[in-house]
């Protein structure tokens, strides 16, 4: 199954982000993306790959994580988040994008009923959110209004929210986290995957490799730390949730079980790293 836009006109990505800019017969000069200090230019310079080459050299890999239905492409490109599908009464939920919209994801995706809503956690993984939008019959794109200057490609039903939480349903929230970007956002599924509810923080929240402990940071791949008082902040906001579980941006990266109490943990332990 296809995609339902024209993958022949031009789009370009970025090869370092993924972000997916305007349509343009050659390629953008810069992205803004990655000029920014939270990111990085690659070592070979900006590069940047056109739509429909990038579908045809991927697919993507759904997989069940922990009763979560989770996207990944293969073989990857920039930071190659994965996406995550939220099953709800009213219908499904994409939270995060990937950067193309392969057939096989498509089908999948449609074969498990209709999707009501994309939501996006910050920049960084706002992929080809115009695309999945389109292809996925126009469906609305959830975007903190704090992070709109560094949308690139506006979708038609981009939604743009600036409350402390937002309703997507009665069993999921966004919540405005803040710390890593100005509107950084989670998803909180209060009633799943499983017991206690879970929470899908982006990049706000970052899983350690040894999963015991997660990481605040400012910027990731440039080692800049977050600051006390938005350290403060973000604890305050989610310390305000209930949740069991963490699913993190990347595979493998999430705490299954007391995921809450590990995050309380983690909140003290960087606390005491940066007032040293």
């Amino acid at each position: 199954m296809s995609p339902s836009f024209d993958t022949r006109a031009g789009c370009w990505s970025c090869e370092t982000c993924g972000v997916q800019q305007p349509p343009s017969d050659t390629p953008p000069l810069r992205c803004v993306i990655c000029e920014d200090e939270r990111q990085y230019v690659g070592w070979s310079g900006q590069r940047w790959v056109e739509r429909a080459a990038l579908v045809g050299m991927q697919t993507t890999q759904m997989e069940e994580t922990h009763g979560v239905t989770t996207l990944v492409l293969s073989p990857g490109i920039a930071i190659n988040q994965r996406a995550f599908l939220i099953p709800t009464p009213q219908g499904q939920i994409l939270w995060e994008c990937l950067a193309a919209v392969t057939p096989d994801a498509l089908a999948a995706i449609r074969a498990r009923g209709p999707v009501r809503a994309i939501a996006i956690s910050h920049p960084h993984f706002y992929g080809a959110m115009a695309d999945w939008s389109e292809a996925l019959g126009g469906v609305p794109v959830y975007v903190h209004r704090a992070d709109a200057a560094w949308i690139q490609r506006r979708p038609d039903n981009l939604v743009l929210w600036s409350e402390d939480r937002l309703a997507l349903t009665d069993e999921v929230e966004l919540v405005h986290l803040a710390g890593h970007f100005a509107g950084s956002t989670g998803l909180w599924w209060k009633t799943g995957p499983r017991p206690g509810g879970a929470l899908f923080p982006g990049d706000a929240v970052q899983v350690s490799s040894d999963r015991r402990f997660a990481s605040f940071m400012y910027s990731y791949p440039n080692h800049i730390p977050l600051g006390p008082d938005a350290l403060s902040d973000l604890r305050g906001r989610v310390e305000a949730m209930a949740f069991e579980d963490v699913f993190g941006f990347s595979p493998g990266r999430e705490m299954i079980g007391d995921a809450r109490a590990k995050l309380t943990a983690s909140f003290d332990r960087y606390a005491r790293a940066i007032a040293a």
